[in-house]
């Protein structure tokens, strides 16, 4: 009886990836790794999963800009301020993009330089008090700064003969105010003289007392002594008077005048809150013309003055910068008052003594247009600069983009919950991406294509502003949206291993959730068309494993697409040893 030739027993081997790391849009990345990613998360990591579902909290009319007090959202909608979705007496805003910092329980509006008192709501208005009085008839006496009024000086550049107890004598020569003293038998000098601006009888309202306090800085027009006019210092107000630096030799007056006094809030790109100060910066022409490029600071605790210069710690603060270009962003990082430009960041030394100091460094700053991506998250900052996203933690910024490839992205907005920064970005087709780089695993995913105009953490949630609806990204807050659609797309996966090996089968282990589907998709040899190759449905919940037989082929990649519940276990590649031929 004739023997057939035995089969040599084919040998089979499994490869088994059980780690998935994320997102990485590099043309060669590293197994588990996927090239792009539709709504999935790292919170279950080393599964591959979906994300959760985002509640739908409102409908806004015209969003305008947004920020967090007290775990309570406020944010600008149709020139209107709100606060815990409920509207305040601040509205009549200005169109446009608007800043909100908060100071203490206090709400600041910029660039309307407005405020609201969330703990007062009785307390709201503009920062810069002003006020014009017409038609008046005003006197103007010398006094000490309590506003107790001198008497009649003499004018002269040599001491009068036979003075008396308290007589007072401006030199001349020297431009000095000096009064007698019987018991020195001496000449002293006043060094600090004051001018008691003295208004008409006024209503209530509308009175020095009524819109300024003692040390307001302010300007003053119209005064027909014109060391009065410009800024002052007001070291008394009273319901009918002021008190600022001057000297007089008598009783002056003046008739029909109009006079008027008002607080200055300097034009900023980007405000900030620092050891009980505002902060901020401009980069452009002033008034006059003049281009400028400074940092200013308001006085210790007070956001209304920022021109109040005395010589105490407590002052308001400007200086000059010397490097070019446009301010980008600003942060309070660990305490510094910190600014960017695209090429440098500066970091303010805030003094208790008042001299403060600006430490530079060339370095890369934050990208123009992406102010908005500054977000720390466990001491470190995070921001978008020109050329990639950045680490920094008070030194030089490294980079932790590469996972993002080639593609150049701008605009970015970004947020900080837990160990995760939420980071929106277009790219140069300027479509959208929202990204979410868990920093404790040092992964990236890719969300969809939700566009953020602000991404603000609020009592453990994530809220975007994304055109006209505010979204709560891990759906703890408001309407929760329906069944969420999924995709992941892998890498270039090589079909033909050493040794004449070959792929024979892919098993995918997963779970995912009752009335679901999970379609699978195979692109051969780079070739752009995605082969269907398989398809379940779920009749309930569970895991299953789902087998792919690839045709053979030089490589391959493998899209899964899916909506829904989905958790990811393991793909297993199924190794056959081939012929040589």
């Amino acid at each position: 009886m004739p023997f057939l030739p035995a089969m040599p027993e084919r040998s089979v081997q499994r490869r088994t990836t059980d780690v998935f790391a994320g997102y990485n849009h590099r043309l060669k990345i590293a197994d588990g790794e996927f090239y792009d990613t539709k709504n999935l998360t790292t919170s279950y990591y080393p599964l591959l999963a979906s994300r959760k579902k985002r509640g739908i909290v409102q409908h806004f009319t015209d969003f305008q800009g947004m920020a967090s007090l007290n775990d309570k959202l406020a944010y600008v909608d149709n020139r209107v301020l709100y606060y815990d979705y409920s509207a305040t007496p601040v509205n009549g805003l200005s169109d446009g993009e608007k800043q909100l910092v908060t100071f203490g329980a206090y709400i600041c509006v910029f660039p309307d330089s407005v405020y609201y008192n969330t703990v007062d709501p009785t307390d709201y208005g503009p920062m810069a008090s002003s006020l014009t009085i017409s038609n008046a008839n005003l006197e103007y006496r010398m006094c000490n700064s309590d506003g107790v009024e001198y008497g009649a000086a003499t004018k002269a550049d040599t001491a009068p003969e036979s003075p008396t107890e308290g007589q007072l004598w401006i030199d001349t020569k020297y431009n000095k105010l000096m009064q007698y003293s019987v018991s020195s038998v001496t000449w002293v000098q006043l060094t600090n003289v004051y001018t008691k601006i003295i208004f008409p009888e006024l209503a209530a309202g509308s009175r020095p007392s009524d819109q300024f306090k003692q040390y307001d800085a302010v300007t003053i027009e119209g005064s027909s002594i014109d060391d009065l006019n410009g800024s002052k210092v007001l070291y008394s107000v009273g319901e009918n008077f002021v008190v600022v630096v001057g000297i007089l030799d008598n009783v002056q007056s003046q008739t029909g005048a109009t006079i008027k006094m008002y607080q200055v809030i300097p034009q900023m790109d980007f405000v900030i809150e620092c050891k009980n100060r505002l902060w901020g910066c401009f980069y452009g022409k002033n008034d006059s013309g003049e281009t400028i490029n400074e940092i200013y600071c308001c006085v210790l605790g007070d956001f209304k003055n920022w021109y109040r210069f005395m010589g105490v710690s407590t002052d308001s603060y400007v200086a000059s910068v010397g490097t070019e270009g446009p301010w980008t962003g600003a942060v309070n990082y660990l305490g510094y008052p910190t600014f960017f430009k695209e090429n440098a960041i500066h970091r303010v030394s805030v003094s208790a003594a008042g001299a403060h100091q600006i430490m530079d460094t060339p370095a890369r700053g934050v990208q123009k247009g992406s102010h908005k991506s500054l977000a720390i998250i466990n001491e470190t900052l995070y921001y978008k600069s020109r050329e990639e996203v950045c680490a920094y933690q008070g030194g030089f910024p490294s980079g932790i983009s590469q996972a993002l490839g080639d593609l150049k992205y701008s605009g970015a907005v970004g947020g900080a919950l837990g160990d995760k920064y939420y980071l929106c970005m277009k790219d140069s087709s300027d479509l959208y991406s929202l990204f979410v780089v868990d920093t404790a695993k040092g992964l990236w995913i890719k969300e969809d294509e939700l566009q953020c105009q602000e991404l603000v953490r609020c009592n453990g949630e994530m809220y975007a502003a994304s055109e006209s609806t505010l979204w709560a990204l891990t759906g703890s807050d408001g309407v929760l949206e329906g069944s969420v659609p999924w995709m992941a797309e892998s890498g270039i996966m090589y079909y033909e291993y050493p040794d004449k090996k070959y792929v024979s089968r892919y098993n995918l282990r997963l779970s995912m959730e009752k009335s679901s589907r999970l379609k699978i998709f195979i692109e051969y040899d780079s070739d752009g068309v995605w082969v269907p190759s398989g398809e379940i449905f779920f009749s309930g919940t569970g895991t299953v494993t789902v087998p792919i037989r690839p045709r053979r082929c030089d490589h391959l990649r493998l899209r899964l697409e899916g909506r829904g519940h989905f958790r990811l276990f393991s793909i297993a590649r199924i190794l056959e040893i081939g012929s040589d031929y």
